[in-house]
Order: C-alpha cells, then sequence, then structure tokens
C-alpha cells in the first residue's frame, strides 16, 4: 500500500489549498467533504465523489469501511500526520473525499427562498443551510459577502444539508428580490410585526441580515414584510440562526394549519 508522507507531494498540496482557500474551491469547482457523517449524508442522496483519502489507520475502523462500501471512487492513503494538516475536526475518522461542487440552479422567483444578507459566520451559515433543508425552504440565495457555503466549517455545521439544497452564492439580492412574486420578508427591531401576525404561507423570500448591521437597507426599503421575534427577557436580539429556526417554523406551523 502506497502511503503519501511527503509534503511536496503535489495532490497533498492540491487538497491543502483546496482546506483553506475559498479562491482555490471557487476556481477548481472542489471542495474536500471531512469525516463519515458527511459522507454518508452524500451516499444517502446517490451522491458519488472524485477520490477518497484516507489515513493507514482508518483501514482497520469499522465505521470507515462502511462509507467505503458505499463509494466507487479511487483510494488515496495520507501519512497521519499530513491528514490532520487537512481536518479540523476535533476527532478526526481518518476519512475524507474530493467532491465536485455542483453547478448552481438558476435563481427562483417563487416558493420559499431564504436570502443572507451578508451572514458571515461559518457556523450560522451552515446551521441555517441544516434549517432550510429540515423546513422545506425551495432555494437559499447568498449575497457576495456571506461565508463560502463550501468550506469546512460551513460544511460541517450543515450536517448534510448541501446534497438536498438549492443554494446560490454571490447573488445580488436587490435585483434577485425585484424579480420575486411573492412577499419580500426582512428581520429587523423596529417597525415591525410578530412572525404569528403575518401571513407566511404564500410565496416569501425571507431575508436574513448580518451578525452586526443587520439587513442592508436597501433590502428593507424592498421590504413588504418587516418582521421581528418578541422576547420576554434581557436580550436585545436573537443569533441570526436562532432567528432562522423561529421563523422557519412559524411558516411551517401556518401550513399545518
Amino acid at each position: 500500500m502506497l502511503v503519501i508522507s511527503s509534503r511536496q507531494n503535489p495532490f497533498f498540496k492540491s487538497l491543502l489549498k483546496l482546506s483553506s482557500s475559498r479562491r482555490e474551491r471557487r476556481k477548481t469547482g472542489q471542495t474536500l467533504l471531512d469525516g463519515t457523517h458527511l459522507l454518508l449524508a452524500l451516499a444517502d442522496v446517490g451522491g458519488e465523489v472524485e477520490k477518497i483519502i484516507l489515513t493507514p489507520a482508518a483501514l482497520d475502523n469499522p465505521e470507515v469501511l462502511a462509507v467505503l462500501r458505499r463509494f466507487t471512487a479511487e483510494q488515496c492513503v495520507l501519512d497521519e500526520v499530513l491528514f490532520a494538516e487537512l481536518s479540523d475536526l476535533p476527532s478526526t475518522t481518518g476519512i475524507m473525499a474530493l467532491y465536485c461542487i455542483p453547478a448552481a440552479a438558476a435563481a427562483k422567483t417563487n416558493g420559499f427562498c431564504v436570502l443572507l444578507d451578508g451572514v458571515q459566520d461559518p457556523g450560522n451559515v451552515g446551521t441555517i443551510l441544516r434549517t432550510a433543508a429540515a423546513f422545506g425552504v425551495d432555494q437559499v440565495l447568498l449575497a457576495d459577502e456571506c461565508a463560502d457555503i463550501w468550506s469546512p466549517k460551513v460544511l460541517r455545521a450543515g450536517m448534510g444539508a448541501h446534497f438536498v439544497l438549492e443554494m446560490l452564492e454571490h447573488t445580488n439580492l436587490p435585483a434577485f428580490a425585484a424579480e420575486f412574486d411573492g412577499d419580500l420578508a426582512v428581520t429587523v427591531l423596529e417597525q415591525a410585526i410578530a412572525p404569528y401576525q403575518a401571513n407566511l404561507v404564500g410565496d416569501l423570500a425571507l431575508v436574513l441580515g448580518s451578525e452586526g448591521a443587520g439587513v442592508s437597507q436597501a433590502m428593507q426599503e424592498m421590504a413588504s414584510l418587516r418582521l421581528t421575534i418578541p422576547m420576554g427577557g434581557q436580550i436585545e436580539s436573537l443569533n441570526v440562526a436562532a432567528a432562522a429556526a423561529i421563523l422557519c417554523y412559524e411558516r411551517q406551523r401556518q401550513l399545518g394549519a
């Protein structure tokens, strides 16, 4: 069994760039899926990978062997030290894969869309993607300033949502909003109504703003709905991912009713 152990190996150097560079991921159209959970989530929807990267020890791990049975891709073995440079998991399982990022679909003009207006924290973006997948969001659109959805941290927080969601990065949100057929709802603190006072069951584009500045003024001016989440405590606002979960649930509740 040939084990790559040199940092000068061209394949390892290409993987290292993918693990840390948004520009490299955009240029190559590839990313790394780290860990058994992401790979099983991909396998469950019939997805494939370009190549599987393993540590020598992973070949004796029953959990890893179960993953390998789900894919037909070529396997490559990396020295443990080199593999650790690629993985940011606190406890690695010794398996990751090279994955081709799918082409984005065209922007929708109806349905239920979530618009991320400058959400920069990777954990928040990934959690929102997971929430969107759980509540049947048709499409998630992200402005340029948002975290890279194919970065390791967003992938980890998304927990497989990437493989079942339509997602569009680098979106001109005002231009999208101008073409959208339904309501444009923004999350703000003032001059707003509670989600349960609004009709959220039709075509809806829900805008979630950045962690610091909130929804941009341009998007606020285009909104037909201004929503705020009433709270009884002493905190002014919620984390954006928590707010996304509440609002998506409220739409689901209204649809169920």
